[in-house]
């Protein structure tokens, strides 16, 4: 577990797994121009991870495609803090978004504060055994990247095109079943928090483990949920919405 200096602030959105996609899921993008113009307001942006479909630092296609939501993001980062923790679908993010505070997976789970509260965020992958780690590790590393570079722009960018069919078939509101036992595996090692909060798993669940809550956050991709940190007496400590 990573100890971190992030504060998490009363008031923050909390957004995960949208898999922006500008011809599949463009409604982040106006989400995010609603922050921007202030006709939302939160006090701080955390993303979560697998913001994008596709958005990996040394692919210049993946930029150019998103271009209008990462210069959103960038604008957003200039008025508010935007905390993002990399996932699967978005890595290598810290020359793109330069003034967020960008937390790739090696330094996930994350220790926040929040007033007198031990937050744990993640984005979900980190446990992935060893043949994730290694392909996590190897699909991150500058040269990979740069090889993916050159067979992306030699073959007209069918790979990623491809990619993008594939993730277009996927359904992001599938429920998993026996999701508790499945992360109660997860969760063996000792975690020192009051909650511990992850996406990935996209199910919109939370319980009590052991000495902590723990919640799987509802994805922004399956009808638009984010959430707002909010723990007055009579609420839990994440408000749902729905944009």
């Amino acid at each position: 577990m990573y100890h971190s200096d992030v504060t998490i602030k009363e008031g923050a959105f909390i957004v995960s797994d949208a898999h922006y996609s500008i011809s599949l899921r463009p409604e982040l993008l106006e989400f995010l121009k609603e922050v921007e113009t202030n006709k939302l307001l939160p006090t701080q942006l955390i993303l979560m991870g697998d913001i994008f479909d596709a958005l990996f630092g040394g692919v210049s296609f993946t930029q150019n495609v998103n271009h209008e939501i990462i210069s959103t993001i960038n604008k957003i980062s200039k008025k508010i803090e935007v905390i993002y923790l990399e996932g699967n679908h978005d890595f290598n993010l810290k020359n793109i978004f330069k003034k967020a505070k960008v937390f790739p997976l090696s330094k996930q789970p994350l220790l926040c504060t929040y007033k007198n509260k031990k937050i744990v965020l993640a984005h979900g992958d980190f446990d992935g055994g060893t043949a994730y780690t290694v392909f996590t590790f190897l699909i991150r590393n500058p040269i990979v990247l740069y090889i993916l570079q050159i067979i992306d722009t030699v073959t007209s960018h069918a790979i990623l095109k491809k990619l993008d069919i594939h993730l277009s078939k996927k359904n992001d509101c599938k429920e998993l079943q026996n999701f508790r036992q499945i992360v109660a595996k997860r969760l063996e090692s000792h975690y020192d928090c009051d909650y511990f909060i992850e996406g990935h798993f996209h199910q919109n669940k939370q319980f009590v483990y052991k000495s902590f809550t723990y919640v799987n956050l509802g994805v922004f991709a399956c009808n638009q949920r984010y959430f707002i940190v909010n723990s007055s007496e009579d609420k839990e400590l994440l408000e749902e919405r729905i944009f």
